[in-house]
């Protein structure tokens, strides 16, 4: 096992590392940009090092600023949580050069899966269904039109290195194929300095399936289940919840273990999330993403398995914690992110948290880093904290999400909490009918509530 640990990270997911830390019995060391000196995951650090000023580029980007703070203090690990550098393939390689572990993959399963074109095509050798599209990026002498006939409108033209929703857009038409092309190309170049795209058959009514999995390094994978995260806005994720609302065991079972058999034949290292789009009883694989989820505790709480101590135990060369036929899915959990925006707009709202009061009692699991008096940087994502509720049942979830909702107090600062408490009332939300563009519908209607 690693003796200490540093946390290449910020906020709520920083914070998460740490306690899991702490319940391994590693010591930790927070690093953090000037603007984060008081944050709570550096204030709970056995050690803590500033890296920098706020902007993330000459902070926690900082790649000779972490190399340096690995040296002072002695750190033989390094947990990268999400977003920044967790899925940076020559980060992984440059802390193994400094005899470093890197608390995830390998660095060729991350720049595999991060190549949207090559991710495409090894789930196609491995056995993964995957979106109708084209083979490879479209280039200057392809006949792009050619294809996306052949695929059938719409399409969707994808940036190969995106993410986010970024270098993305949908071409309804023949007539809007052209503008799609390059519009996704430019906000590609400038999102990833990559202007690469391809494209894919546009699936009408969606929703949004991925299935977790962890892997040993040495061949063996498990699956625990998946998480339905269709709610979304300009495709980032809002409210995710598992088991989906629309799968049945012998669905869930077929998936996984496609899944898990596919990370078995790779050797994959630690945790990854597949994510598909399901529609008619088809699932499409779209991405893999090679590091924890900011959703991970959905997974959590359905399966009592600690996704964050056990990508820990894989990476220092550790057993899986069980067996595939030792997974059982237990009741109901859905997560939402509170972010500091305005609840209609979603225009970012950084600021002085002047009250709060997180909701409490039993299958209610709050994941934030923030604090009554804390001031949320306008450097960084906007998320104040995640909320997860635990039922028996999807309608207990519900009813005990909707309690918590009404619960919790964020003052000082514009967030999210108004768009939950309608949504969570919501007929087609209580019947688990919607799809990935059913809350965009829904914003454009007019019918987000922003009352408190």
């Amino acid at each position: 096992m690693f003796d200490k640990i540093l946390i290449a990270n910020r906020g709520e997911i920083a914070l998460r590392v740490l306690r899991a830390c702490k319940e391994l019995g590693i010591a930790t060391v927070a690093v953090h940009s000037t603007a984060d000196a008081n944050a709570m995951h550096v204030r709970l650090a056995d050690e803590s090092v500033c890296i920098g000023p706020p902007p993330a580029k000459d902070s926690y980007l900082n790649v000779p600023a972490l190399l340096a703070a690995c040296e002072i203090t002695g750190a033989d690990a390094v947990h990268p949580g999400y977003g920044f550098l967790s899925e940076n393939a020559r980060f992984a390689e440059i802390l193994a050069d400094h005899n470093l572990h890197f608390i995830g993959p390998k660095a060729e399963h991350i720049r595999l899966m991060g190549d949207k074109i090559e991710a495409k095509k090894t789930a196609k050798r491995l056995g993964i269904p995957v979106v109708p599209g084209s083979d490879g990026g479209i280039g200057p002498g392809d006949d792009a039109m050619a294809i996306a006939k052949k695929i059938g409108f719409p399409v969707l033209v994808k940036a190969a290195a995106g993410g986010g929703g970024r270098g993305m857009k949908v071409a309804q038409t023949e007539a809007d194929l052209q503008l799609a092309l390059s519009t996704a190309s430019n906000e590609a170049k400038a999102a990833f300095g990559d202007g690469s795209v391809y494209l894919e058959k546009y699936l009408t009514k969606p929703r949004h399936i991925e299935i977790q999995i962890l892997g040993d390094g040495r061949g063996g994978a498990i699956h625990l289940g998946e998480r339905d995260c269709s709610l979304q806005r300009r495709h980032q994720k809002v409210w995710e919840e598992g088991p989906s609302p629309i799968l049945n065991a012998a669905a869930r079972a077929k998936i996984g273990e496609t899944c898990a058999k596919a990370m078995r034949e790779m050797q994959y290292l630690g945790v990854g999330t597949i994510e598909f789009l399901y529609e008619d009883g088809e699932f499409y694989f779209i991405e893999m993403n090679t590091r924890i989820q900011v959703e991970h505790p959905v997974t959590e709480m359905i399966t009592g398995i600690d996704l964050v101590i056990e990508q820990i135990r894989v990476a220092a060369g550790g057993d899986l914690p069980c067996a595939q036929e030792d997974i059982v899915i237990n009741g109901h959990a859905i997560e939402c992110r509170v972010n500091a925006e305005n609840p209609v707009s979603f225009r970012p709202s950084p600021g002085k948290i002047l009250q709060y009061h997180p909701p409490g009692g039993l299958g209610v699991r709050i994941d934030s880093a923030v604090y009554q008096g804390y001031v949320i940087p306008p450097y960084y994502d906007s998320l104040v904290g995640k909320l997860i509720v635990h039922g028996k049942t999807r309608g207990e979830c519900l009813m005990r999400l909707r309690r918590a909702l009404d619960e919790m107090v964020v003052d000082g600062v514009e967030t999210t909490l108004p768009l939950f408490r309608g949504l969570v009332r919501e007929p087609s939300i209580i019947d688990g009918d919607y799809h990935i563009h059913w809350l965009e519908h829904y914003l454009a209607a007019g019918d987000a509530k922003t009352s408190s």
